[in-house]
């Protein structure tokens, strides 16, 4: 199952400057997807991060994975209307800078999930490797 712009936005409530993935494909329901965000020159936070070497912020490439991971979570009818928020992050790790003109793809899977608390593991990949990576906590309400 794939999801593009149009049924992301009707699943999570991000817009711009704050939605930071274009695709995602759902390979497994409820345990694996594969999101994507084309990262361009235009994005509002490359004007201070940093102008002379734009660099997308760490904690956004963590971000666009837990929009992914939401996508994974709320795809279904009786999500609609719930949000995902961040409980915690854990054994985050940035390896790889992503710069303009990057694809980032984004894998997650789900560890654990019980009631309305889900785990994931989340890997960014750009064309040179693993950028970043990291253990999300979420809370659905």
């Amino acid at each position: 199952m794939e999801f593009g712009i149009k049924e992301i936005m009707e699943i999570i409530p991000h817009r711009q400057p704050m939605l930071l993935v274009d695709r995602v494909e759902v390979i497994e329901e409820n345990k694996k997807a594969v999101g994507y965000k084309g990262v361009t020159y235009n994005e509002p936070f490359f004007a201070g991060h940093f102008p002379t070497e734009p660099v997308m912020p760490g904690v956004l490439i963590m971000e666009a994975m837990a929009q992914t991971t939401a996508v994974l979570l709320m795809n279904r009818e009786e999500m609609r209307g719930k949000i995902g928020y961040y409980g915690a992050m854990n054994k985050v790790r940035f390896r790889k800078k992503v710069v303009p003109g990057t694809v980032l793809r984004m894998e997650i899977e789900i560890l654990k999930r019980k009631g309305p608390v889900a785990v994931a593991m989340g890997k960014a990949y750009t064309d040179e490797g693993l950028a970043a990576e990291g253990e999300m906590t979420f809370m659905i309400g």
